[in-house]
């Protein structure tokens, strides 16, 4: 029997890295992993993107066939915005290098930007030809590392995908979605959050990781996609969602602290490309995924 091919995803420990691991396993790859943190998951060696020697040694041990370029600080709020341009920038040119040098028998790379390079770009529905327009430093890091990664795209099959928010089971309550499900959960009677007035597109993380592994094995290589759902939903919206879930009302204090500088104020995205890329796709209703999250224990 031939060996399987090798899939080696970055952040494998992280909240995306899960669900990308267990498609890929799915569609028959061995999946290798990397990430900062150390882990006793199988075919998983503990790298930091930023350490260049580490992740070149570790590309060249495990020679992958695909990438999917995980790893990456996601949350706006980090205090040093130095970390935003050292690992989501800085570490996504330190493996392209590596792969570069090392995986000869490399097919595609993946690379995960964000949907926040857009910033305040403009109202409606945003396709991959709107202007970039980041408005915080974790927005300008994903920008820097696409106009950085094509510098790569003669060398390497690159595919670089605009994700916008989405969520699921397992993802820290740093972020908003989960912080307002597990208050509910706990049976809260009162949350703390910041502006209740923005709107975002947001998608079920088993479609966003189904949506990767789908297009690493096509690999429309120097194609930009964006992972959305054509659906926006305010935080308010998203609260009466889970109200109806969990049956009862909660009080909420709007806490100025929480108000975040430079808030983008509505991303809405389309899948138009992605679909025709791939083909039929689509992710579960919002309140479906919260209620997903909701039966979870906590």
């Amino acid at each position: 029997m031939p060996a399987a091919r090798r899939a080696l995803v970055t952040g494998l420990t992280g909240f995306t890295g899960y669900y990308a691991a267990a498609e890929l396993a799915a569609a028959g790859f061995d999946v290798y992993g990397i990430g900062a943190r150390p882990s006793p998951l199988p075919r998983y060696v503990q790298v930091d993107v930023t350490d260049r020697d580490s992740i070149r040694a570790a590309v060249a041990d495990i020679a992958p066939h695909v990438v999917l370029h995980l790893a990456g600080l996601a949350f706006v709020a980090v205090e040093n915005a130095a970390d935003f341009y050292s690992v989501n920038t800085i570490g996504a040119r330190n493996l392209l290098e590596a792969l570069a040098a090392e995986a000869h028998a490399v097919e595609c790379i993946l690379l995960a930007s964000s949907a926040n390079v857009y910033g305040n770009a403009t109202e409606g529905v945003l396709d991959e030809s709107a202007l970039l327009r980041p408005a915080n430093d974790y927005a300008v890091s994903k920008a820097a590392m696409e106009y950085m990664a094509r510098l790569w795209f003669d060398k390497l099959p690159i595919v670089i995908t605009r994700p916008f928010n989405y969520t699921g089971i397992g993802q820290s309550d740093a972020f908003l979605l989960p912080k307002i499900v597990g208050h509910f959960q706990r049976g809260s009677t009162l949350i703390e959050l910041g502006n209740l007035d923005v709107f975002r597109d947001f998608s079920d993380v088993r479609a966003v990781a189904d949506a990767y592994c789908r297009l690493v094995q096509l690999c429309p290589a120097g194609q930009t996609v964006n992972v959305c759902s054509g659906r926006s939903h305010s935080l308010r919206e998203v609260i009466d969602m889970v109200q109806s879930i969990a049956g009862y009302r909660i009080g909420i204090k709007v806490n100025p602290s929480l108000v975040r500088k430079h808030e983008v104020r509505s991303l809405l995205g389309s899948a138009q490309r992605l679909r025709s890329l791939i083909g039929d796709w689509d992710t579960p209703p919002l309140c479906k995924t919260l209620e997903w999250m909701y039966r979870a224990s906590p």
